[in-house]
């Protein structure tokens, strides 16, 4: 029906407001309607709305099933939730479960037609549309902010809640939680699944990461990643799997770029995330001034994220961004965003540039203006306070539009061009300024110093009057511009000279014309295209046609009766001269009138003339005619809107309608006819839109009936009803069915002057959110801003007109449904003698007869009790007993009845005011009135009510005011106690601080409770606040520590240290550093250090650590990254172990003079706990017990104690070869021992020789380095024999599969020249006390293993009720006979093994205890290499090779060494 469209703005501060369907169909909430549009990579295209909700849309989404993505779903603050069909645009389904706002909506992705809702109370509602069932579930008492059902778990909910806290729940469980997600502190504005199912490793910060896994998360779990952003500023990424965070991502503060904003407009933060399908790495969140970011997970280093359209100004949104959602169309991937800058984006997410921007609207459109100089330049005035222009001839950009709102502090109501200077716009506003911006300039607006009281109606160029059309040509404009506004005035302004004073032109018109009466006030003003003559519309619906530039009044047109809402001169370019003095005017009753003034204009005469007749009569539209325009391309066309809702096209001459437009779904305030085509016209109204339609398309010809036009009214939702004003004369002389509005129409004005949308502070954009009052709003009504000033309600963007200056809550809560009812009468407090006066009339003169015997009886008669029974009534009118008597029957009727305050104020008027209080205790109807009276009964009375009465508020929960009852009467502990024992902490400590001595120890259990539930609750910072305010340090650095992240970490140890908590604060700064060691982050690590002078022992560790991660780094041993290092740990020539003395000389002040001091920081790292190492220690966790050894190696050779030296060398050695790990021990002993051998003779050179422990750890050492040259030798040779070393032993740490070909990479160059295999190099490996003692220890395993096999047999017949003979059933052969004291049984018994095992212990005893202290190579792997190496290589002496023999035969007795060595000897 419409060519180009601007729609409403989407609803602000709304989760989910805007969605679209795999389609590509497009559909968001603006105001109480959802737009539909068809999207593609080239432009948008509206396609139509869907109406029926009667409050603002709260949320909106599309099912996305398959076959059903024309199904989606809406929520409203009216509490319904609706489905509709999208492609026929009709209403399926409905319900109204919720009882509070709706705040959430999503479809589940995998549970056909589940809808899921939430609301602000915290109720969560599953619909299945396709059996019209609901479920309600209630998982927390907090307010829901947003939700998203999983796209893996069709069970799983995910719930975001304004107190940031994040729930996942289970409604195949009944709502059951399954994880509560903790980390935010602010609102959770929006959730979004990671579309891929398992949780894949990510790159990142750990929350909790303490196993110094570098930040990656180790494999893939099952279960999803969740994507949360908050008002916090950050965006966390949760872990299902695992139910904690697994990354945080602060919002990066960026550069504003492209088009400013207000920088008046204050602006909350709002976070929207999505996660794109198909992009499981990749999420899209919003930031602080309307960027888009798209954040890379799986990107190391700080900025993780890329800025969508960077390349040029102007892609991103200026303001913040509330909704994105994402589709494929053909190969793009593309992004809609949705903005409080009034944009709809379309973003490429491949090259992550912006392909199209839609403006939307944001209030009543007043006004359109076409350029006479820039053609096709269209401008909008709008109630959003800005100003847009259209280049609406634009090639590349269908939607071309430029915003201006600099000096635009209200509604836009009126525009003129210039009629010849080139992008010069004046604008006129609802609060009465006028300005000229040059639209083409950045420069701001020219504001006329000249402010109308009113709404500026109509602005017009034309030729000077008086008194600025005085003087020479050259001092003044060629153009003045006139402005008339609600207050009935026309002001003439010199564009030159804005700052001037304008003129009213009234006192011209009466100068001139000699006027003596008042003249009516003036609504419309047009001049004739040629500037001869001007025409004044009047609210008496009065034409003044006057003759510049004196303004001699023409004639007065006395046609119209209502007010004048349009003026307009027919164009004089026509074929026919004569129609350019058409005048077409409308008004408020609905008819359009024609004039020909052509003679008047002519041939004027002396004396004005008065005209009654029109030249044509134009009848059809059926409410007031708000705007009209004639054809520039036709003689004799002109197109009129009307608040019926429809634009109407005429043939005047032929006084003929042509085509009727009904695309609006409000009604209509401006028309303007395309400049360069034709066929088109262009329509704003008060439904937020702009439409722009083509003549030739249209099916109607008329506009509709009264029967349609109350049918457009249903459709535009609900209204409320208007109130007739009194007739009573008004300023205007207006009849009262002039001043009556049209159908739907509030009687609180149109374009009052009101608050400045957008630029409310947070607690006002949070009214915004919260209160609204549905569609029913007021168009631009000129007669009702004539006799009244409206304000404005700003309603999620939208502007809603009312008149009175109110609060909106309270304005929303005395609104009614129907104000045409009639107010309610009260109860009466004396029903029952009051019903004895509604009787008939006989019985009332009776009554007066009774009346008079008693009075002058002097008492009551024997037939007649007054103020009792049927003579009630009567107590009224006699003595005081008789009303006493009469309170007594009516307190009675109010006990029945359950009026028990009407009874309460019987007593109060009797006087009884302890009966009053009593009474209403006993009823708890006690109120603040009651309370308030309590002291006139006294002190006792008044307590005893306080306390009544704070036993009443407690049962209705108000116990904030309970509390303060009870300190009124000095119950100051119970007060506290009353706000602690119902969680109120915060408000029982500042009472209790504020009335309690500084020392009470009450205020500290308050301050510990606190603390103790905060704790429990996840808000350590604020418990830790607690903790300190109760003198307990201790514990608030503990709770700071308890969530285990560095800066946690820091912060509890600098408050430790503050307090004086030195102990702690040690141990925290050495966690913290440990952590951030894990993160390879050393300066940092070294920093925490320093602030603790006892740690210095730990700077020397981590210093030592740090240049041996270098060093390996090198080798290819360490293959992570650094975050940050020192430059001392850089990798040089210079020997190790001098390496470290320098750095530790230099940076640290340890040095081998201060004997002292090195000697202290030995005894302090001695005493550190070095267990020994185990397959399952992470890398970096061995390498820092390395460090450790290294650095008691360094300090001993400080202390030239030679035996430890030789020791911590031994420990650092075999650490690597501990966990299997070949290759960290052969770099470790070329680092520590560079010339080999000749290194360790050096050190054996410092022993003395009678230190036969010394001497046994030399040769230990000895025995390592010898080993490790063996492994050289034999790979650089014969890189084949890995198959006979894959199945040698189990106990070789470098026969094994993996550590071999891991050597054999790292090995491939030539082994050490100078290594000589000699006889004594043999020697050292063929050690035969650590055979014995090796074998022995293979032995005892041995047994240990045969007797766990035969208990696991007899517990086996035990269950399978078998024989208990079978303990000592025959075993199978483990080995063969090879005299080895395990071979050759053919039947064993739990005794024989249990005596096996003490004769081996016994060997074991009998060993040296030096020997079995400290670590030695396996002798037999050394011998079966020596055996492989002669056999296969280079032959050894027959001395060497028989000594090997020897061994093996004599302690090789296991079956895999069996099998390996007589392969060998064979």
């Amino acid at each position: 029906m419409h060519q180009r469209h601007l729609p409403a703005s989407p609803n602000w501060y709304c989760s989910r407001c805007s969605d679209i369907n795999g389609k590509g169909a497009l559909g968001f909430g603006a105001k109480n309607k959802i737009y539909l549009l068809n999207v593609t990579a080239a432009s948008p295209a509206v396609t139509g709305e869907l109406t029926g909700h009667t409050e603002r849309v709260s949320g909106f989404a599309f099912c996305s099933h398959d076959g059903q993505e024309h199904i989606c779903a809406s929520t409203s603050d009216d509490k319904s939730v609706k489905i509709w069909d999208a492609e026929q645009k009709i209403l399926l389904k409905e319900h109204n479960v919720h009882q509070s706002t709706i705040s959430a909506v999503h479809w589940s992705p995998l549970q056909k037609l589940l809808l899921v809702t939430g609301d602000e109370k915290g109720i969560v509602v599953c619909y299945w549309f396709s059996s019209n069932d609901t479920q309600s579930f209630f998982p927390e008492p907090r307010t829901i902010f947003c939700l998203s059902c999983s796209p893996h778990e069709e069970n799983y909910i995910a719930v975001g809640y304004k107190d940031g806290m994040i729930v996942v729940i289970d409604i195949s469980k009944k709502g059951e939680v399954i994880h509560r997600l903790r980390g935010h502190d602010d609102e959770i504005h929006a959730l979004a699944w990671c579309p891929q199912p398992r949780e894949e490793p990510l790159y990142g910060r750990s929350e909790d990461n303490t196993d110094g896994s570098n930040g990656v998360t180790e494999g893939a779990e099952m279960g999803c990643y969740l994507a949360s952003g908050s008002r916090d500023q950050t965006m966390r990424i949760w872990s299902t799997a695992r139910g904690k965070g697994v990354m945080t991502l602060k919002l990066p503060f960026l550069k504003r770029r492209g088009a400013g904003a207000d920088p008046t407009v204050k602006e909350r933060l709002w976070l929207t995330v999505h996660w794109p399908e198909g992009r499981p790495s990749q999420i899209m969140s919003s930031c602080f001034g309307g960027e888009i970011i798209m954040w890379d997970l799986k990107k190391s280093g700080k900025q993780k994220w890329s800025l969508l359209g960077s390349s040029s100004d102007g892609q991103n949104h200026s303001r913040i961004v509330f909704n994105m959602s994402s589709f494929r169309s053909g190969d793009r991937e593309l992004l809609l965003s949705t903005s409080m800058d009034r944009e709809i984006k379309c973003w490429d997410l491949a090259s992550l540039e912006c392909c199209w921007t839609l403006p939307t609207l944001g209030g009543f459109v007043y006004c359109l203006s076409f350029s006479p100089v820039g053609t096709g330049c269209l401008a909008l005035g709008v109630g959003d306070s800005m100003i847009r222009v259209w280049n609406t001839l634009s090639i590349q950009n269908q939607y071309d539009i430029k915003t201006f709102w600099q000096g635009v502090k209200s509604k836009v109501t009126a525009l003129a061009w210039h009629p010849l200077k080139e992008g010069s716009l004046a604008f006129g506003t609802d609060d009465g300024k006028v300005g000229i911006y040059e639209v083409y300039s950045n420069k701001p607006p020219q504001i006329s110093s000249t402010y109308h009281r009113r709404t500026v109606y109509t602005l017009s160029w034309g030729p000077p009057v008086p008194p600025m059309s005085f003087g020479e040509s050259g001092d003044k404009p060629s153009y003045s511009l006139y402005s008339c506004a609600g207050e009935g005035v026309i002001f003439q302004h010199d564009p030159w000279k804005l700052s001037g004073e304008a003129s009213n032109i009234d006192k011209l018109i009466r100068d001139t014309n000699n006027i003596k009466h008042k003249i009516p006030p003036h609504t419309d003003l047009s001049w004739k295209p040629d500037g001869s003559v001007l025409a004044i519309g009047n609210e008496d619906g009065s034409i003044e046609v006057l003759k510049a530039p004196m303004l001699k009044l023409l004639c007065t047109v006395q046609q119209h009766h209502k007010v004048i809402n349009s003026l307009r001169w027919h164009h004089e370019h026509s074929s026919q001269n004569e129609l350019q003095y058409l005048l077409a005017s409308g008004s408020s009753n609905a008819i359009v009138y024609v004039h020909d003034l052509k003679s008047l204009i002519e041939t004027p005469s002396e004396s004005p003339v008065l005209m009654t007749e029109p030249f044509r009569t134009l009848t059809g539209h059926t409410n007031k005619i708000t705007s009209l325009a004639w054809s520039p391309h036709h003689d004799g066309h002109l197109v009129t809107v009307s608040y019926d809702g429809t634009a109407q096209v005429w043939d005047v001459l032929k006084e003929e309608p042509v085509t009727n437009y009904r695309g609006h779904s409000g009604r209509l305030l401006c028309v303007q006819w395309s400049t360069v085509h034709p066929d088109l016209v262009w329509t704003g109204g008060d439904d937020f839109t702009l439409h722009e339609w083509a003549i030739s398309k249209q099916e109607h010809v008329t506009p509709p009936k009264s029967k349609k036009r109350v049918e457009m009214e249903k459709k535009r939702g609900p209204q409320k009803k208007s109130k007739k004003k009194k007739k009573a004369s008004e300023k205007g002389g207006m009849k009262a069915e002039e001043r009556e509005l049209p159908l739907g129409e509030e009687i609180k004005g149109a374009a009052g002057s009101g608050a400045e949308e957008g630029q409310s502070d947070n607690d006002e954009e949070e009214e915004e959110r919260e209160n609204t009052d549905g569609p029913s709003v007021t168009g631009w009504s000129r007669e009702s801003s004539v006799g009244t000033r409206g304000t404005e309600r700003v309603q999620n963007g939208e502007k809603f007109s009312h008149a009175v200056k109110r609060e909106v809550k309270d304005e929303k809560k005395r609104e009614k449904p129907d104000l045409s009812l009639k107010k309610r009468k009260p109860r009466s407090i004396l029903p029952l003698s009051t019903s004895m006066d509604h009787r008939p009339k006989e019985e009332l003169q009776q009554d007066c007869q009774t009346l008079a015997a008693v009075r002058y009886s002097h008492g009551q008669s024997r037939t007649c009790v007054p103020g009792s029974g049927d003579h009630i009534q009567l107590g009224l009118f006699t003595d005081r007993d008789a009303l006493y008597r009469m309170f007594q029957e009516e307190e009675e009727s109010h006990i029945e009845a359950g009026h028990y305050d009407s009874m309460v104020y019987l007593r109060l008027w009797k006087g009884d005011l302890i009966g009053a209080i009593n009474l209403a205790v006993e009823k708890g109807e006690l109120t603040d009135h009651l309370l308030s009276l309590a002291p006139m009964a006294g002190y006792q009375v008044w307590a005893r009510t306080v306390e009544a009465y704070v036993k009443q508020l407690c049962h209705h929960e108000q116990f904030l005011k309970a509390a303060s009852h009870l300190v009124s009467i000095h119950k100051l502990y119970e007060a506290i106690n009353l706000l602690k024992s119902h969680q109120f902490y915060r408000e029982a400590i500042a009472l209790a601080k504020a009335r309690l001595q500084p020392e009470d120890p009450v205020l500290k259990d308050l301050y510990m409770s606190w603390a103790a539930v905060l704790e429990k609750d996840g808000h350590y910072a604020t418990a830790a606040k607690c903790y300190l305010a109760a003198d307990s340090s201790f514990d608030a650095a503990k709770v700071i520590a308890k969530k285990g992240d560095v800066i946690s970490l820091r912060t509890a140890a600098n408050l430790a240290q503050i307090s004086g908590e030195s102990e702690l604060a040690h141990s925290l700064s050495l966690r913290c550093a440990k952590d951030l060691m894990l993160f390879q982050d050393w300066a940092a690590a070294q920093e925490i250090l320093r602030m603790q002078d006892s740690l210095l022992g730990h700077r020397l560790v981590f210093c030592v650590n740090e240049i041996l991660t270098q060093r390996l780094a090198d080798t290819g041993v360490v293959t992570w990254s650094v975050a940050s290092s020192h430059t001392w740990s850089k990798s040089c020539d210079e020997n190790f172990l001098s390496t470290v003395h320098r750095v530790w000389q230099s940076e640290f002040g340890v040095a081998a003079a201060d004997l002292v001091k090195v000697k202290t920081l030995h005894q302090q790292l001695r005493a550190i706990e070095n267990p020994p190492a185990t397959t399952s220690v992470p890398l970096k966790q061995l390498l820092f017990h390395i460090s450790l050894d290294v650095t008691l190696c360094a300090l001993s050779q400080l202390l030239c104690d030679w035996p430890s030296v030789l020791e911590d060398l031994l420990r650092a050695l075999t650490r690597g070869s501990e966990v299997g790990h070949f290759t960290l021990m052969t770099e470790v002993c070329q680092l520590l021992l560079t010339q080999g051998l000749e290194s360790v003779t050096f050190y054996k050179q410092k022993l003395a020789p009678t230190d036969e422990r010394s001497l046994v750890i030399s040769q230990s050492v000895e025995a390592f380095v010898c080993y490790q040259l063996m492994y050289k030798k034999w790979w650089n040779y014969s890189a084949e024999t890995s198959a006979l070393t894959n199945n040698t032993f189990s106990n070789g740490h470098g026969l094994t599969e993996k550590n071999h070909s891991e050597v054999e990479a790292n090995c491939n160059g030539e082994a050490q020249s100078g290594v000589i295999f000699s006889e004594g190099f043999w020697k050292v490996l063929l050690s035969e006390p650590h055979a014995n003692l090796q074998a022995t220890q293979r032995n005892i395993a041995e047994v240990q293993r045969r007797v766990t096999s035969l208990i696991q047999q007899h517990n086996q017949c035990k269950d399978s009720h078998e024989s208990p003979q079978a303990l000592s059933t025959s075993q199978p052969e483990t080995s063969e006979e090879h005299g080895g004291s395990l071979s050759g049984k053919s039947s064993e018994t739990l005794s024989t093994l249990t005596a096996q095992v003490a004769e081996h212990h016994k060997a074991l005893a009998a060993i040296p205890d030096l020997v079995k202290k400290y670590p030695f190579p396996d002798v037999m792997e050394c011998c079966i290499v020596l055996l492989h190496m002669g056999k296969h290589l280079t032959p050894f002496p027959q001395h060497i090779y028989s000594k090997a023999t020897t061994l093996l035969h004599k302690y090789g007795t296991t079956e895999s060494l069996c099998k390996a060595w007589k392969i060998l000897t064979q």
